[in-house]
């Protein structure tokens, strides 16, 4: 079981006791202390992805956490833009809203970019590769320049490293926790 079922299945909990006996805790206390790390949106962003029912569609999804999770990831865009000079010094003003498309489209993106044909397969029902995602599974950027669907996808693939860094972290912090508790059994 990876890391982000563990903390799906801490946060559905029934019983957050933390004691000898109940450890239903431990992946929200390792997600906790991952974040510490470093400014990170990891189990934020874990939360929204696997928690809120971005995927699953099953329940309307926490529009809180959503809400909070672009705020920081708008902060987190608009650092490495202005850093990387997205934006030419003679256009500044326009700057804020070419950070604000690319945190909203990247964000959009990484938390549900599966093609709504194959479901994020790549093959049709033909078993051929599917039409509108061109075999890739992902739905393709659209309303957007070239410029900006590439820096839409170099953020969507910091997104990825985000939360890869985030369940590794976490993960280590949670078997660390399980040998002591082994330890001590």
């Amino acid at each position: 079981m990876g890391f982000a079922e563990k903390h799906l299945q801490s946060l559905g909990s029934s019983n957050l006791m933390d004691d000898c006996f109940h450890h239903q805790t431990d992946a929200l206390q390792a997600a906790a202390r991952a974040d510490k790390s470093a400014r990170n949106i990891g189990s934020l962003l874990s939360r929204v992805k696997y928690a809120d029912g971005t995927l699953g569609k099953k329940f309307e999804g926490n529009a809180q956490n959503l809400a909070g999770l672009l705020r920081e990831w708008l902060a987190i865009v608009t650092e490495k833009g202005t850093a990387r000079r997205w934006v030419k010094p003679e256009d500044i003003a326009i700057a804020p809203i070419t950070f604000r498309r690319v945190a909203n489209a990247s964000l959009a993106h990484f938390l549900d970019g599966k093609c709504a044909q194959c479901h994020g397969t790549g093959v049709a029902e033909s078993k051929r590769a599917c039409i509108p995602c061109k075999g890739s599974g992902k739905i393709e950027l659209t309303g957007l320049s070239g410029y900006e669907a590439k820096l839409v996808l170099d953020m969507v693939s910091e997104l990825g490293a985000i939360e890869s860094t985030h369940a590794a972290i976490a993960s280590a912090l949670l078997r660390k926790h399980d040998l002591v508790t082994e330890e001590i059994s």
